[in-house]
């Protein structure tokens, strides 16, 4: 991992200091501000040697999004992990579009705040590390499954939507758990995003030939390739 500077931006006193001492472990150095008004007084100071924000985005004042919007528009050099009480596939999505390049809900535990640092560090060294970081959260996504977590599932799904919001195979994952779930109009519309993006991505076809037949059934999901 690159060893650089993180700065922390969060309301929360406990999160900063919880944050902090998660990543103590790591070759970095760490400073923190608490609203985003102070994020963008450091913004116009800091040195090109900070590669990366942690970001709350429910802040009183200005909130986390808009302070995104501002790093993208003058520091696109600064990679922003956002992170939210509230996560939701619409909001990572949003976030990834604003230039986020990953998100962590509350709460978190310190492994995944260090393995999450780490990934996003290393991409300057590891081109293709965004896409095997997509298909890692794809395989965490099963895992969870098969231990019968379904909001892990949804949480894995989400990352790997706003980490590459262009491929299906994520889209097709999420409209299979909607239908687990019973949330067949849901999948439906999972199902034909996945097939927006790759018209030919035959889980996602016979997930959509399935769900629209009549007799419907669940029988036959097909979760990916």
């Amino acid at each position: 991992m690159s060893n650089g500077k993180i700065l922390i931006v969060d309301d929360e006193k406990n999160i900063r200091l919880a944050l902090t001492a998660a990543l103590e472990t790591l070759p970095v150095q760490v400073e923190t501000v608490a609203s985003g008004e102070e994020a963008l007084e450091k913004l116009e100071k800091l040195p090109y040697d900070f590669k990366l924000w942690l970001l709350d985005l429910l802040m009183p004042g200005i909130d986390g999004m808009e302070v995104l919007r501002r790093v993208a528009e003058s520091r696109p050099d600064i990679k922003v992990i956002v992170i939210t009480a509230h996560g939701s596939i619409e909001t990572a999505v949003e976030a990834m579009k604003l230039g986020a390049v990953d998100f962590l809900t509350k709460p978190f535990d310190p492994e995944e705040i260090r393995s999450a640092v780490s990934r996003v560090l290393d991409w300057d060294n590891q081109p293709d590390q965004r896409s095997a970081a997509y298909n890692s959260l794809l395989e965490l996504a099963r895992k969870r499954l098969a231990e019968h977590q379904l909001e892990a599932v949804r949480e894995y799904l989400g990352k790997a939507i706003a980490l590459e919001p262009e491929r299906p195979e994520a889209f097709n994952f999420l409209g299979a758990l909607c239908e687990v779930k019973r949330d067949r109009l849901a999948a439906d519309k999972h199902y034909r995003t996945a097939l927006s993006l790759e018209p030919t991505y035959a889980p996602a076809e016979k997930n959509l030939a399935r769900i629209t037949s009549r007799p419907y059934t669940t029988l036959g999901i097909v979760w990916d390739r």
